[in-house]
């Protein structure tokens, strides 16, 4: 179980997210703050393992206490927590190891407390997220390599599908399979890219092969059936039949 730290200038803000921290089962001790300075004097008294971040507090912004606070030894994961996300570069450039957008989302949250639990387990795995920087209605945005569960071909552009929304970027699938190959993406067909860690079941024994990632079905390519079985035996995981 892990200590935390939710800093907000705003009360049922701090009760929120301490509340839906308190579901999850490795969650130890939840110390509150209402104010950078607040929150300084809670980690210097307190060992905590991860640190929930308001960006837009008054007097000391979430920004500047991470900035502090990363100089110290010992110091806490920092997950960042607002209601807007034009502030996600900065954040990323703090190595923050996730990026939440108000209202919070409970299968979010619980995605954010993996990482948090695995780093704090394993610093040394610690490293920044690679991010991609994507539009949405006219919006720049960057979202999270990791997030991102399988990419569909689209001419010029490929999709990427992640839990919240999907998004199209202007790199051929082709590109995208050589420079994610080492994350974990697998081409199964000529429109779609897949990341296995996102598979939930695989049928590659079947007249017409499938990987489903949830609720998605996708449809594999005889040519690749082989390159995915080498794939699954590396990593251990046995394709349902």
């Amino acid at each position: 179980m892990i200590t935390v730290l939710v800093a907000d200038d705003e009360l049922p803000a701090v009760d929120e997210l301490a509340f839906l921290l308190g579901k999850d089962p490795r969650i130890g001790r939840i110390l509150r703050a209402t104010s950078g300075p607040q929150a300084l004097e809670v980690l210097a008294a307190n060992d905590v393992d991860a640190a929930f971040l308001d960006i837009h507090m008054p007097g000391m912004s979430g920004l500047e206490l991470a900035r502090i606070v990363g100089q110290k030894d010992n110091a806490p994961v920092v997950v960042f927590v607002t209601a807007d996300d034009d502030r996600a570069l900065e954040a990323f450039e703090l190595a923050a190891v996730d990026y939440l957008l108000k209202p919070l989302r409970t299968e979010r949250l619980t995605r954010t407390v993996d990482r948090v639990v695995e780093l704090v387990a394993h610093p040394a795995a610690a490293e920044a997220a690679e991010m991609i920087t994507v539009d949405q209605g006219g919006t720049s945005k960057l979202i999270r390599l990791d997030e991102v569960k399988f990419v569909q071909a689209q001419g010029d552009y490929a999709r990427l599908h992640t839990a919240e929304a999907s998004y199209l970027i202007r790199v051929p699938l082709a590109d995208l399979e050589q420079r994610w190959a080492a994350s974990g993406f697998v081409r199964i067909h000529r429109s779609y890219l897949v990341c296995l860690g996102f598979v939930t079941t695989m049928r590659l024994s079947a007249s017409k092969p499938t990987v489903s990632v949830e609720k998605a079905v996708l449809p594999v390519s005889r040519r690749h059936v082989a390159v995915l079985r080498d794939h699954l035996q590396a990593t251990r995981v046995r394709p349902l039949r």
